[in-house]
C-alpha cells in the first residue's frame, strides 16, 4: 500500500510541481536504464537534484528507484525521515560515525543486487552551483559488487540556481538534464571514477543555453 501512495504522490504531485517549477528538459533520454539495476550518478549542486532525477523516468520505475542520501542528513528522525525513506526511497549512508569493519554501502548493494536503479551523487556533498567538486571512490565500489550494472551518467544544469547549498527559498530556473551512454565496471577502482568524471564533464560542456533563467 504505501508504494502505491509513493507511487502516485511522485507521479500526480510532486512531478507536475517540478515540472511547472524547473522545466526539466531532457537530452539523451534514450540512455536511461529500462530495468534494474543500475546506477545513475549526476553532479550536485542543489537538494532538488533528487527530484530532478527521479522526474526522468517513467512511473512504472518509480517503485525501483533509490536515491542514496547522506543518513546525518536525511535520516534523523522524526516525520522528515520518515519522508525521506518511504516516499523518496532513500537508502540512507553513514558519512561518519561508522562502527570498525561496518560496510556502509552495504544496503546500496543489497538494492542493486534486487535489481534496483541507484541515483547517486560521487561528490558526495553539494558544490557550488554549476561546478563539480571531487568524486569519491564509492560509486566503484558500488560498480563492482554489480558489475552487470551499467553506470550512467547525468550532468545536471540549472538546479544549483534553484536551491543552492545553504538556501532556504527555492527559486524557480529552468533546469537540463543531459544523459550520457553508461560505462561499466572493468576492474579499476581510479580508472572508474576517473571516467566517469570525464563523462559528466564531457556532458556539461554539451549542454545548451537554459531556455528561461
Amino acid at each position: 500500500m504505501l508504494q502505491i501512495f509513493r507511487r502516485y504522490l511522485l507521479m500526480l504531485i510532486v512531478r507536475p510541481l517540478a515540472r511547472l517549477m524547473f522545466g526539466l528538459d531532457v537530452i539523451g533520454a534514450e540512455n536511461l536504464p529500462k530495468d534494474g539495476p543500475a546506477i545513475i550518478a549526476a553532479n550536485h549542486n542543489s537538494h532538488v537534484d533528487t527530484v530532478v532525477l527521479l522526474c526522468l523516468f517513467p512511473s512504472r520505475l518509480l517503485p525501483k528507484l533509490r536515491p542514496v542520501a547522506a543518513a546525518d542528513h536525511f535520516d534523523k528522525g522524526g516525520f522528515g525521515s520518515w519522508f525521506s525513506r518511504n516516499i523518496i526511497g532513500i537508502i540512507p549512508i553513514k558519512r561518519s560515525g561508522a562502527e570498525r569493519g561496518e560496510d556502509v554501502l552495504a544496503g546500496a548493494k543489497e538494492a542493486l543486487a534486487r535489481g534496483e536503479i541507484l541515483v547517486i551523487f560521487p561528490e558526495g556533498s553539494r558544490g557550488a552551483p554549476e561546478e563539480m567538486t571531487k568524486f569519491k571512490g564509492g560509486v566503484a565500489r558500488l560498480a563492482e559488487s554489480a558489475p552487470e550494472a551499467p553506470i550512467v551518467p547525468v550532468y545536471l544544469q540549472g538546479a544549483g540556481r534553484s536551491l543552492p547549498k545553504d538556501a532556504k527559498l527555492l527559486v524557480p530556473f529552468n533546469t537540463t538534464a543531459v544523459v550520457g551512454k553508461a560505462l561499466y565496471w572493468r576492474g579499476d577502482y581510479r580508472a572508474l571514477v576517473d571516467e566517469l568524471r570525464a563523462k559528466i564533464e564531457a556532458l556539461k560542456a554539451e549542454a545548451p543555453p537554459l531556455r528561461w533563467k
